[in-house]
């Protein structure tokens, strides 16, 4: 932290605050908020049900992970509204106002009606709801990080921040237990129907406890100090976005350090859950388990690697993180496959699966707007089945006009032809296909969902946990570099643009645009690419145009 201000320049200052209480009440606040933003995602494939059900599933799924993204699209704009206000008004009255706007945001998602009870508007209103969310995390993090590292030591600012980066993991492990806990309470049957709403009702209650701790904290010493000596910044986004010299900062903290930090986190943490559930049909309580063992195992490596930098640098850590993830995902989740669907997996290589369609014949097996049955082409029918089964597929080009067919290891299938056929007829048709495709492939080895007792559940939980190591190396230190990056009079601002672009787009649209990879190809890793490609983009710009700041003072000026 930056020298102390004679006593002569100002007033008095108010004793120094426990640095336990800055961390905890910190944290904790933090925790609460990650919890309400994290819901949403662990419970992305009920909601679909609830909310999205007037589409097909695969287009309703895919909704419905959008509907998680859009709360993550926000969020740089909250970064801009609150980090202005965290400059100009101070930190800690900025942070209570977004955990309000959280809690209650989150509390009234457990009280809306499904789609079946009042038609489009459900989805409306979710996605809404999912907005408010986004502002309010929008100027959470750049707040709390901002005032745990203005409270730190000069050589332990790493190390203090590292537990504001716990919070996001912690939150969502919160949220797990709850999950699993009224998940078990209830049974399945009763927690898609109405158990769901639980969690969310329940947040109401945290956010009691939350405002109650935080209320507890002064003002930051650094800019308590600025604001008495009239230091402040008057235009922090001008300051901040509309000068070059501090503009170029910001693009090279996204780009060289963000970005990567951010598709590596929610491959980690959310790609690897839908993945289990979606993809290799392990049901939703034990993923949810085998996701929060390997949290727990994890999770103190953020303090580690937030010690760690404070010795080595920001700089090697995360982007060794991102280079070790990009080269390590492909056999990573092949392992996983492995491991948690041994029947699906053993299938695949043995009775692989291609369909053989004219390419004219074929849509993108996801439709925006919902029109699409994907039941008016044999190719669609053949695709949309193999999606909704899970199936990985490769394509194989036809000649124009020939009816889509199905090769399921060393047998062929005709899909169905709906044409000049009546609805009735047509449905009886894709009836039959289904059931004859159905057997082929319980017949070459594919099962219908992973068998709870063939799950090598030691082998899915190690593979999580070095997931979630790969998150901590990333996660751990970025905030004590985004908070060494920037001057006080705009530090809000400036660290919270690239941290909720970086992690609200980069990172939020992740599950959304790797599951669309996948519905236009049929190939299940396809989606891998993705944050592959990110994290070695921010391998190259980091390494060459990103600064070291481990052993900068934070100025006061």
């Amino acid at each position: 932290m930056a020298s102390t201000a004679d006593s002569s320049t100002g007033p008095e200052e108010p004793p120094r605050q426990s640095e336990r209480l800055v961390i905890v009440a910190s944290s904790l606040g933090t925790v609460f908020e990650w919890y309400d933003f994290y819901l949403y995602g662990l419970l992305a494939t009920v909601i679909s049900a609830q909310f999205f059900s007037g589409v097909n599933e695969t287009t309703g799924f895919i909704f419905a992970l959008a509907a998680f993204a859009a709360g993550f699209a926000v969020r740089p704009f909250g970064a801009i509204l609150f980090g202005r206000i965290g400059d100009i008004v101070g930190r800690k009255n900025t942070f209570l106002v977004t955990m309000g706007l959280m809690g209650v945001s989150t509390f009234a998602v457990g009280l809306l009606p499904s789609y079946a009870s009042i038609g489009v508007a459900a989805p409306v209103m979710l996605v809404a709801l999912r907005l408010l969310q986004g502002l309010a995390l929008g100027g959470e993090y750049g707040g709390a990080a901002t005032y745990v590292a203005e409270h730190a030591p000069d050589g332990k600012r790493g190390l203090f921040t590292s537990f504001i980066q716990t919070t996001a993991t912690l939150g969502l492990f919160a949220a797990l237990l709850v999950v699993i806990g009224i998940r078990s309470a209830l049974g399945e049957e009763a927690f898609a129907a109405w158990g769901w709403r639980l969690p969310f009702l329940f947040s109401l209650a945290l956010l009691a406890v939350s405002l109650w701790i935080r209320l507890k904290l002064e003002e930051s010493p650094v800019f308590r100090r600025m604001k008495e000596q009239g230091k402040t910044s008057k235009a922090p986004l001008t300051e901040a976005f509309g000068r070059w010299a501090n503009l170029k900062i910001v693009l090279i903290a996204l780009f060289g350090a963000v970005a990567g930090q951010a598709v590596v986190w929610y491959t980690g943490q959310f790609y690897a859950l839908f993945f289990l559930e979606r993809t290799l049909k392990v049901d939703g309580a034990t993923a949810n388990i085998m996701i929060a063992i390997a949290l727990a195992i994890g999770t103190p490596a953020f303090i580690f690697f937030g010690w760690l930098s404070d010795r080595i640098g920001r700089k090697p850590i995360i982007l060794t993180g991102c280079a070790i993830a990009a080269l390590t995902y492909f056999p990573l989740f092949d392992g996983l496959s492995r491991a948690a669907n041994p029947a699906l997996h053993a299938a695949q290589a043995s009775a692989p699966v291609s369909v053989i369609a004219d390419p004219e014949d074929c849509s993108l097996q996801f439709d925006p707007i919902g029109r699409n049955r994907f039941d008016e082409r044999s190719c669609d029918i053949a695709k949309s089945f193999l999606a909704r089964a899970g199936v990985s597929y490769s394509n194989v080009e036809a000649p124009a006009g020939m009816v889509a067919l199905v090769r399921i290891g060393d047998r062929t299938l005709e899909s169905a032809d709906p044409a000049f056929l009546t609805p009735e007829e047509r449905a009886a048709e894709i009836k039959r296909f289904q059931e004859e495709a159905r057997a082929a492939l319980s017949a070459a080895g594919y099962p219908e969902r992973a068998d709870p007792e063939a799950i090598d559940k030691p082998l899915v939980i190690l593979i999580l946990t070095i997931l979630v190591l790969y998150v901590t190396m990333v996660y751990g230190p970025i905030a004590a570099l985004l908070v060494e990056l920037f001057p006080t009079r705009i530090r809000y601002t400036s660290m919270s643009l690239p941290y909720h672009v970086g992690n609200g787009w980069f990172g939020g649209f992740l599950p959304t645009t790797a599951f669309a990879m996948v519905a236009a190809t049929g190939d299940v890793y396809y989606g891998l690419w993705y944050p592959i490609v990110v994290a070695a983009l921010t391998v190259v710009v980091g390494l060459f145009l990103l600064p070291e700041t481990y052993k900068r003072r934070l100025e006061e000026d």
